[in-house]
C-alpha cells in the first residue's frame, strides 16, 4: 500500500512541479526570450501545477499548491542568486538616497542579495497562495476535481 502525505503527492513530485518554473527564471535573468515566450514560461508551469493537483484529486488543493509555490520560491531565489552576476554585471542593485555609500560594497551586496532572496521566496509563496485559492475553488465547484472521498459534497 502506497503512503501519501497531507499534500497528496510526494515531496519529489512537489519539487518537480516547482522546478517547471526555473526555465523562466533563467531565460529572464539572462535576457534570452521576448515578452511572448516569457509569458508562456510564466503561465504554463502554473497551469500544469493546477492541472496536476486537480487531476490527482489531492486532499487539500490549497495546501498542495501553496507548498508547490513555496518550493518554487526557494528555487527562484537560488536561481537568481546563481545568476546574479550574469543578470546584473557591473550594474548590480545598490542602496540609494540617504543609505547610498553607508555600507561597504560587500556588505551592500550581501544586504541586497538577502532581500532579493526573501523577495523571491515571498513571490513563490504568493503565487502558490493565488493558484491554491483557484484550485480550492475549482475543487469545490467541479465534482470531478473534488478530493477523493468528498465526491458527494461532504
Amino acid at each position: 500500500m502506497r503512503k501519501t502525505n497531507s499534500l497528496g503527492m510526494s515531496p519529489l513530485a512537489v519539487a518537480g512541479l516547482a522546478a517547471l518554473g526555473v526555465p523562466r527564471v533563467i531565460a529572464h535573468d539572462l535576457g534570452l526570450v521576448g515578452p511572448v515566450v516569457n509569458a508562456v514560461l510564466v503561465f504554463l508551469p502554473v497551469a500544469i501545477w493546477l492541472g496536476v493537483v486537480l487531476w490527482r484529486r489531492v486532499p487539500n488543493p490549497f495546501l498542495t499548491l501553496l507548498a508547490i509555490g513555496g518550493a518554487y520560491g526557494v528555487l527562484l531565489a537560488i536561481t537568481h542568486q546563481l545568476l546574479w552576476s550574469s543578470a546584473f554585471g557591473e550594474d548590480a542593485p545598490r542602496l540609494g538616497g540617504n543609505l547610498a555609500g553607508g555600507l561597504s560594497p560587500g556588505a551592500e551586496e550581501a544586504l541586497m542579495r538577502t532581500f532579493a532572496f526573501g523577495s523571491s521566496v515571498f513571490t513563490g509563496v504568493m503565487v502558490g497562495l493565488v493558484v491554491g485559492a483557484v484550485g480550492w475553488a475549482l475543487s469545490r465547484a467541479v465534482p470531478a476535481f473534488r478530493p477523493r472521498g468528498r465526491e458527494t459534497g461532504s
